[in-house]
Formats: structure tokens, C-alpha cells, sequence
């Protein structure tokens, strides 16, 4: 075979290696802060569904117009409860997603662990 055959293997090879070794450093800069990026886009669309600041902002409001003191008692309570399952909603998704976002900085050191482990 000669070079001429393949002109463009020595572009390849130096993609192929360029992509190895950009690899890792895309995944802790870019690839982490559009990750980052969707997870708190995701909590904002889940705050705006479950409406949280709206009940938090409302809470001493009385609802249907009641304003006698049973009303407002009322009202406050059946927002307090709201506002509580909501937040630990909120928290539980937080939560979820503090921890996926580490998982995903440990990604490449586990697979690495597993290789290392399957080779030794």
C-alpha cells in the first residue's frame, strides 16, 4: 500500500488523538457547565410547575376573599402545608441533582477504576 492511498489517514490519526486527550478536558469545563446549565434550567421548570415562590409569596393572603380570622387561619394553614410538601419537592429535586452532577465528575475516574481493575 502506498501513502497516496490514504491521504487523509494521518488527519484521522490526529483527530483520534486530539479527541482522546481533549476528551477530559471537555468534560470538566464545557461538558459540565452545559450539564449544569440543563439541570438548572430543569429546577426552574419544575419550580414553575409546582408554582412554590407564588404560594411562598401569597401565604398571609386569605383565600376566596375570606378575611375574618378563621379565613386567614385557614387559608394560612392549607398554604403552610402547600408551601412545606412543595419546598421538600424542591429540596428532594435539588438533592437529586447535586448528586448527579457529582456522580457525572466521577464518571471518568470510575470507568478508569474498572479498566485499571479488568487489566491488573
Amino acid at each position: 500500500m502506498e501513502r497516496s492511498s490514504f491521504p487523509h489517514f494521518g488527519k484521522v490519526i490526529f483527530a483520534i488523538i486530539w479527541d482522546f486527550f481533549y476528551l477530559p478536558i471537555w468534560w470538566y469545563s464545557f461538558g459540565f457547565l452545559d450539564l449544569a446549565r440543563r439541570f438548572w434550567c430543569f429546577l426552574k421548570e419544575r419550580e414553575a410547575s409546582l408554582g412554590f415562590l407564588v404560594w411562598l409569596q401569597n401565604i398571609f393572603v386569605p383565600m376566596y376573599g375570606q378575611n375574618d380570622f378563621a379565613g386567614r387561619l385557614i387559608s394560612f394553614v392549607i398554604r403552610l402545608f402547600q408551601v412545606i410538601f412543595r419546598g421538600g419537592f424542591l429540596l428532594f429535586l435539588v438533592l437529586l441533582i447535586v448528586l448527579g452532577l457529582i456522580f457525572y465528575l466521577l464518571l471518568p475516574l470510575l470507568i478508569w477504576l474498572a479498566i485499571w481493575h479488568q487489566l491488573s
